[in-house]
């Protein structure tokens, strides 16, 4: 779930970064410390900068970033290759199969059920690959690199506090750029939208529950609208797009949505 948040500047309050990018693992361990300084400075406590300090520069985190390919497909290519028929098809029986818990979702979020299907049969193929990258690692390599060290440095204060609670591992799993669970949040989403769904205390990006209510009340934050449409054009496409900054990605949420609904 790749998108540019406004919230980063509110939660952590942070001035501009200044620990110094770069674009190899040269200086990586440089910007560890001085980005520790920081972390520590916008509350991050001692098990978040362990984490930090364990940090490991993510090669193939830096590898799948340049060479990022979704942008560049046509929908009907992109659909293929992410094989859209099939998630429809999984889609429509897992809802089938579990009306009530689906349908529980949508009605405290106001989201339609197909839609959070949608997403989690697209970034995790149901929860059968969450990932197998370093969160950690990961997300702070993508901070220290200069491409998108602002993008994503929210994310990587977002990812010690949630070490700092309780809500990660210094050795959590992830995707290749630090996303989370089912429906792969990124952490400072995590941190902002993660819903405790199943009452066990914490949440849980893992557990399916937690996964897609989380999924469900990111969408009604970001301004879903109770019963409009979410097709392109429609009012609530608006907000699919927040969820990835890929058109196609977008597009093709939509309309796996709409099949399966219809």
């Amino acid at each position: 779930m790749l998108k540019s948040l406004a919230f980063i500047a509110a939660v952590f309050a942070t001035p501009a970064i200044a620990a110094q990018c770069g674009n190899d693992a040269s200086g990586f361990d440089r910007w560890k410390s001085q980005f520790s300084q920081e972390a520590a400075a916008q509350g991050v406590g001692q098990r978040g900068l362990n984490a930090l300090a364990s940090a490991r520069y993510a090669t193939r985190t830096i590898a799948a970033d340049r060479n990022q390919k979704s942008f560049r497909y046509s929908l009907e290519k992109f659909m293929e290759i992410r094989g859209a028929t099939t998630i429809v098809r999984q889609g429509r029986q897992r809802i089938a199969q579990n009306p009530r818990f689906y349908r529980a979702i949508e009605a405290r979020y106001g989201v339609p059920a197909e839609v959070i299907v949608a997403i989690h049969g697209m970034e995790t193929g149901f929860g059968r690959f969450m990932g197998d990258s370093n969160v950690v690692s990961a997300i702070t390599t993508l901070a220290y690199d200069c491409r998108r060290s602002e993008f994503f440095s929210g994310h990587a204060l977002g990812a010690l506090k949630l070490v700092d609670g309780g809500g990660l591992a210094a050795n959590t799993q992830g995707a290749m750029h630090g996303e989370l669970g089912h429906t792969q949040f990124l952490p400072g989403n995590a941190l902002r939208y993660g819903v405790d769904a199943n009452g066990d205390g914490r949440v849980d990006l893992t557990n399916l529950t937690d996964s897609l209510a989380s999924t469900a009340n990111f969408l009604r934050q970001k301004g879903w609208r109770l019963g409009q449409g979410y097709q392109e054009g429609q009012p609530n496409f608006r907000v699919i797009q927040e969820w990835n900054a890929a058109g196609v990605y977008q597009k093709t949420i939509a309309i796996m949505a709409g099949q399966m609904a219809g």
